[in-house]
């Protein structure tokens, strides 16, 4: 971890679970990013949310509050991190945001269905289009020859729940508009990562472990700190054989 320099990144859903984990783990680096952008819907820590992690104007943190599924706060969050960054570009963006409900293929409607697939597949969506500019810059500044998160890298938090061949612990838990998201999330990776890797984008999904984090979707296997402490360790390995797959907070490939 000792060579793992990236001089900015942005996680989204950081007021809680993955997304603060990961900031935090950011924080405590050896040499630890000069700009971290946490993004939250409340980043005040109102409605019973964690607070995003304290920083002094974007140095070395700071908290926005896009909603993922709002195109316009997605516009005017990438306008104030254009500003702090001066023409640099931004170099790692994680998709973490995600919402799930606890339905089956009998309570499933299309209003649930909607809202989790508004948040965890077209909000990355949204916010990859609205800092794609930012990352295409950054990876433009490098003098890195291969693709990695150092250079500009765009993770999206997937699961094993949207893998088609393995539908993973059916009996538990069904949770089916969740698991067509993330299954749809796997494919919104491989199209960026087909379009963006041509401008030096590094693009995986990956599949942070059982964390119980809020959305109670997966069977808890693994604390916060476990699970994105490995997943730095796995964002500081990859490289440009990685670019479009679906990996897990251990490096290991996950079955489409």
């Amino acid at each position: 971890m000792e060579d793992f320099r990236v001089r900015s990144v942005l996680v989204t859903g950081a007021d809680r679970g993955i997304g603060l984990g990961l900031v935090q783990q950011f924080m405590n680096l050896p040499h630890p990013p000069g700009l971290i952008f946490a993004t939250c819907r409340h980043p005040d820590g109102t409605k019973g949310q964690g607070r995003a992690p304290p920083g002094a104007h974007f140095t070395p943190s700071s908290s926005l509050g896009p909603d993922v599924t709002d195109t316009e706060s997605i516009r005017g969050a990438a306008q104030k991190v254009r500003e702090h960054l001066k023409g640099r570009g931004l170099n790692l963006l994680i998709n973490n945001a995600g919402i799930a409900c606890d339905t089956t293929l009998d309570s499933e409607t299309a209003e649930t269905m909607r809202a989790v697939y508004d948040t965890n597949t077209v909000g990355p969506m949204r916010v990859s289009q609205a800092f794609f500019p930012l990352l295409q810059t950054a990876a433009l500044w490098s003098s890195c020859p291969r693709m990695s998160c150092i250079k500009a890298a765009i993770i999206n938090l997937s699961s094993c729940f949207g893998s088609l061949s393995t539908l993973e612990e059916w009996q538990r838990k069904q949770v089916v508009g969740y698991r067509c998201s993330k299954a749809a999330l796997n494919m919104l990776t491989r199209c960026q990562a087909r379009g963006y890797g041509c401008w030096g984008i590094l693009c995986i999904s990956l599949h942070p472990g059982g964390v119980k984090t809020g959305l109670d979707a997966e069977e808890e296997v693994l604390s916060v700190a476990s699970s994105t402490q490995a997943i730095l360790q796995v964002l500081a390995r990859l490289s440009t054989s990685d670019n479009g797959c679906f990996l897990d907070w251990r490096g290991q490939v996950v079955p489409w």
